[in-house]
């Protein structure tokens, strides 16, 4: 005989009792009688009844391993004893008896049990950890998305500037202010860098560079180059939770560690950019949601952490078809043999569906197929025999300096870097990584350089 359906005021009341039971089975050892126990501090009855719906929820969450109070919640709220409970009114809770169970990491089975990140189990604890105040650090988290609506930037956590791309657009840049990103460098080094990435992704990781990344892609019979379409923007703040849930950090901790690594960007981005265009309507939706803000300390190592699953199936997509396969932050190379150069075409279209499914779109016009017979190039650097620093490339950065040398750096920044010498710094190591003897020959034109 099927229910009635609830009124309001029912509804309301099985939802916040199924929330509260739910909690408080949470806040221990996942275990039947610990269940029990925990579920009967919070009911001011024995409730007999807690022993079947403990035992059911163990049933359909073998692990409570980064499970979240709302979907247990909800498994609860169907749990006939526990509507019943609800319903009639005579089975009330004690919600401040939660106040004294003290969460638990709960990493899942598996290599994440073995990651050594430090064990914060309350909102508390993760203030302490982070050297500020509760409300602090509430602040600076900013789950209720105030930085989207505050109209004053002294009061925002982030600033904000637009700088022009290579193939057309702007890029976004969202700079944490000091505090906030002082603890972003603390979650990435006590945190994060515990956290391992897949293998093929070769971005932002010690021991990395852009040479492993392009190494197994030299003297290959053909090399097909994908791009990740807004790549930081698209992982969202729900994706970053389940990196910290993984991890074992209780969801009222792990909710707030997600605060402080992404953003949302304020109404009207245009107007506070100077009517800068942000992009098109995708790229505005995607920065208009929680996200990791690129310019963020802890962006790149969470991406990565986000993109396993990507970078799982599309090792596997490539190892079955004979092909290597590299990522570098939005980059995607493979390459292989004559078969795989048959093939290249339909291999292109399912990437782009497993892309689609794990949450990522590729920017299909960048999409690039090079056979032996023409230059193949990724990252900046040719392929086909060795590896290599585009002769072109070399010559515009020779004679930058050489003008720089001449007539001063300012005149020659066009692009409007914030740190010009910084930049060509980054630009002269980036050879030097290649072509060492280049790299000197540089650094000495550098150095005569008046700043």
């Amino acid at each position: 005989m099927e229910r009635p359906p609830l009124s309001s005021s029912s509804f309301h009341r099985l939802r916040r009792y199924c929330l509260i039971l739910a909690r408080a089975f949470l806040a221990g050892p996942w275990e039947r009688q610990g269940l029990v126990e925990r579920g009967r501090a919070t009911v001011q009855r024995k409730a007999k009844w807690l022993d079947s719906a403990a035992k059911r929820a163990m049933e359909a969450f073998p692990t409570c391993a980064a499970l979240r109070e709302a979907r247990l919640a909800d498994h609860l709220a169907g749990d006939p004893d526990v509507l019943k409970a609800a319903t009639s009114g005579r089975v009330p809770l004690r919600p401040q008896a939660l106040v004294d169970l003290r969460p638990e990491m709960r990493p899942p089975p598996g290599p994440s049990a073995a990651w050594s990140v430090p064990a914060i189990a309350t909102p508390a604890e993760l203030a302490a950890f982070c050297d500020v105040s509760p409300v602090q650090l509430e602040g600076l988290a900013d789950c209720q998305g105030r930085e989207r609506r505050t109209p004053r930037e002294p009061l925002r956590n982030y600033r904000y500037r637009a700088f022009p791309k290579a193939s057309g657009g702007f890029r976004i840049i969202e700079a944490p202010k000091p505090r906030l990103r002082r603890m972003q460098r603390l979650l990435l080094d006590e945190i994060l860098a515990k956290i391992p990435a897949h293998e093929a992704a070769h971005g932002f990781r010690p021991g990395r560079s852009v040479m492993s990344f392009v190494e197994r892609h030299v003297g290959r019979h053909v090399v097909l180059k994908m791009d990740l379409a807004d790549f930081f923007p698209s992982i969202t703040a729900a994706r970053v939770l389940a990196i910290f849930m993984t991890a074992g950090y209780p969801e009222d901790v792990a909710k707030l560690l997600a605060g402080l690594c992404t953003n949302a960007v304020p109404m009207h981005l245009e107007r506070l950019l100077g009517g800068t265009p942000v992009g098109d309507w995708r790229s505005r939706k995607l920065l208009a949601g929680p996200h990791l803000p690129q310019g963020a300390p802890t962006s790149p190592a969470l991406a990565n952490l986000a993109a396993y699953r990507l970078d799982l199936r599309l090792d596997a997509l490539a190892r079955s078809a004979g092909a290597h396969y590299t990522r570098y932050a939005d980059d995607m190379v493979f390459s292989g043999d004559e078969s795989f150069a048959r093939s290249a075409g339909r291999f292109a279209l399912s990437v782009s569906a497993i892309a689609l499914e794990e949450g990522l779109a590729v920017r299909n016009r960048k999409t690039r197929v090079m056979r032996r017979g023409v230059r193949q190039r990724a990252a900046g650097i040719v392929l086909n025999e060795r590896p290599k620093i585009p002769r072109d490339d070399y010559d515009k950065l020779k004679a930058t300096l050489h003008n720089c040398l001449r007539h001063g750096p300012a005149g020659q920044n066009r692009d409007g870097h914030m740190d010009f010498r910084a930049h060509l710094l980054g630009r002269i190591a980036y050879v030097a990584r290649i072509h060492p003897g280049r790299g000197e020959r540089l650094m000495r034109s550098f150095d005569r350089i008046t700043w």
